[in-house]
């Protein structure tokens, strides 16, 4: 961002000194606040009122945004709304976002002020911000922005509303409202901004997939077995999976039919999984190529968890480790490979003993190693139907499994099968 001509634009139209300005900007940008947001800032301390003498953006195409723009005129249709509240430099403000659309293309958008509008409307939208939001760019509203109902419909081949099934929900997602039967759910306090917190936390699904979600506004209508619509959500990421999120602003209604669950896991190559960017519950079937290190006996910090390494906890330092177990596999199906992790509830099934039995194995053979070798002579070379959830970062693809079985079927198969369904 070239913040000196922004600052030489303002000083111009302002008649004020030019470095003046640009500490005014500088200043409010090291607080993350969006460029324009910055400039009416400034403007309005220097006397130059909310405008300034810019001249309104030329109209463009939904299609032809980019980070460069800085601001924008677009004539689009509002697809989806969401509200919540943020903490923003110290203070909780209430902010609309979503999605608008024109025929050539779809862009989120933050509006930092209610400007009336609701899904389907078409709108003018003038003297937008554009900012950068996970990597694409994102209209900005705010109070130099104008807003008036189009003079005609826009026509977009766009879905309008914020109804999804579980299997359509993405992270970033905002307005989003789901119909759903709730499958766990458990009351934790946490440590929030404001002191310790009470939420809910769980897993819902539907005939599509299952999510995990957080009510950050305990409800009594959230409980296990209960059917509910539940409208404006919005989505985050969490351990690499998309993670439905309750606000002040989302309402919950029981629903008076049940909701159908998948019972199954969708079963995906390993490949098309690992492209999905991560999923909650997902099945996949591979041969166990090695077992590696970290696997068989293990130590955890006390603390938090974590496994220990030589007596150290990355957050806790030296500790006093306690004795589990755990499996790190590579498991391969012609396609890709990823990294299954198994707990020490299956772990044990896998080594045919608990963790009594594996410490006494150590004990005899005076070494820890001959656990996690054990492990390998049963499971390398063998093809097993992993199910569980699947978290994709920069270190690679983990599937935290919760079965895993020997197949019944033969995982090169499969992915010839796949393959040949992406090639037809």
């Amino acid at each position: 961002m070239d913040v000196n001509s922004h600052a030489e634009e303002l000083a111009s139209d302002l008649g004020v000194d030019k470095e003046e300005v640009k500490a005014d900007l500088q200043n409010l940008l090291e607080y993350s606040v969006p460029i324009d947001e910055a400039k009416q800032s400034v403007r309005r301390k220097h006397g130059g009122g909310g405008g300034g003498s810019s001249p309104t953006p030329d109209a463009v195409d939904v299609g032809e945004i980019t980070t460069d723009n800085d601001g924008v005129t677009v004539t689009v249709r509002v697809l989806t709304q969401g509200t919540r509240t943020i903490r923003y430099q110290g203070d909780d403000l209430t902010i609309r976002e979503g999605e608008v659309a024109d025929e050539t293309g779809v862009i989120s958008y933050t509006a930092w002020q209610d400007f009336g509008f609701e899904p389907g409307d078409s709108l003018t939208i003038g003297n937008a911000g554009v900012r950068e939001w996970e990597g694409e760019p994102e209209l900005n509203l705010n109070d130099s922005t104008t807003v008036a109902i189009a003079d005609e419909a826009v026509a977009v081949d766009r879905e309008v509303g914020g109804d999804r099934s579980l299997v359509d929900i993405a992270a970033g997602d905002r307005g989003r409202n789901v119909e759903v039967r709730v499958l766990e759910v458990d009351e934790k306090t946490i440590s929030g901004r404001d002191g310790e917190t009470e939420i809910l936390e769980g897993v819902v699904g539907d005939e599509t997939a299952k999510l995990p979600f957080t009510d950050w506004q305990p409800r009594s209508e959230i409980e296990a077995g209960a059917d509910l619509r539940i409208e404006d959500v919005y989505v985050r990421e969490f351990r690499g999976v998309p993670s439905i999120n309750l606000t002040e602003f989302s309402t919950v209604t029981p629903l008076p039919d049940p909701v159908e669950v998948a019972e199954d896991a969708p079963r995906l190559s390993v490949a098309d999984a690992v492209a999905s960017g991560g999923m909650f519950d997902v099945e996949v079937v591979g041969n166990v190529l090695e077992i590696r290190d970290g696997s068989g006996l293990i130590e955890r910090c006390p603390e938090c968890g974590r496994v220990v390494q030589n007596g150290q906890c990355r957050s806790h330092g030296d500790v006093d480790g306690e004795d589990d177990l755990r499996v790190k596999a590579i498991l391969d199906d012609g396609t890709d490979t990823v990294t299954v992790v198994l707990d020490d509830e299956l772990t044990a099934e896998v080594y045919g003993g608990d963790l009594d039995d594996a410490l006494d194995a150590a004990k005899d053979a005076m070494d820890k190693e001959v656990v996690a070798d054990d492990i390998a002579d049963s499971l390398v070379g063998r093809a097993y139907r992993v199910r569980g959830n699947l978290s994709v970062d920069d270190y690679g693809a983990t599937l935290d499994a919760d079965e895993f079985e020997l197949a019944d079927d033969d995982p090169a198969e499969h992915a010839r099968a796949a393959l040949a369904e992406v090639g037809e």
